[in-house]
């Protein structure tokens, strides 16, 4: 019998490993639903889904590794990244799903408030928020819409060789900022955004994606300290920060 491997947990949602099958949990039906369909719309390669019984969904292994990891250096080559860009590319070219991630508004007073807490309860330096704060306001424009995974992060986007073979985990794909993930894609892999953009073969503004460096950072921390992880580990999103100012 196969081990089970506990990829991810917490109070939300969980992903195990048995075999070449990873069965997610997640209580949020809608969540698991949006996950699903986005797999079948997206004009990329995705896992297979084997088979769909709320609250688990159950997908076939990727061929390949992970384009990386937060925290860590990424083994893949300067052509597997590219090949991430033109994946990136292909998805905010694609029909617009039904979904519609947060707008600016909303955005605005979630950064309002995190930096608030974030100070509130000495996780950072006021000035490290304040002066990240400032340089994710860039990131607070007006943007075109197009189909966005939502949290396109190495650990998501599988390789082989200098090929993308998959990306993984569409839970919060919708309408969004190209330049969103993007960002995501690099945060904390700033040496590659120059294969990256490579790839998605558009003239893009790398001051936006740096503002949703420090955004993505600021927004996610109280999420990660309160669910386990830990954003102050070498490269991850703290050290994000702290390369802004």
């Amino acid at each position: 019998m196969d081990e089970v491997e506990v990829v991810v947990a917490h109070s939300e949602r969980a992903t195990l490993r048995v075999g070449d099958v990873f069965l997610k949990v997640d209580a949020d039906r809608a969540r698991m639903d949006v996950e699903v369909e986005a797999m079948a719309l997206a004009p990329v390669p995705t896992p297979e889904v084997l088979w769909h019984e709320p609250p688990v969904l159950a997908i076939a292994a990727l061929p390949g590794r992970a384009l990386g990891r937060l925290g860590e250096p990424s083994t893949a080559s300067p052509a597997a990244w590219a090949a991430a860009g033109a994946a990136a590319r292909r998805l905010h070219d694609a029909p617009l799903p039904p979904w519609s991630a947060r707008g600016v508004d909303e955005l605005a007073a979630d950064l309002d408030r995190e930096c608030a807490w974030l100070v509130a309860n000495a996780v950072l330096p006021a000035d490290l928020v304040t002066r990240n704060r400032r340089v994710a306001e860039a990131a607070l424009r007006p943007w075109t819409p197009v189909f966005t995974h939502g949290d396109l992060q190495t650990g998501h986007v599988f390789v082989d060789g200098d090929e993308v073979t998959g990306i993984i985990d569409w839970s919060e794909a919708a309408r969004g900022d190209a330049l969103f993930d993007l960002a995501v894609l690099t945060l904390g892999h700033e040496e590659h955004l120059g294969d990256v953009l490579a790839g998605y073969g558009a003239d893009v503004d790398a001051d936006v994606i740096r503002a949703w460096w420090s955004l993505r950072s600021l927004l996610a921390s109280r999420w990660l300290v309160e669910h386990g992880f830990d954003p102050s580990a070498p490269g991850c999103e703290f050290d994000v920060l702290k390369a802004r100012m």
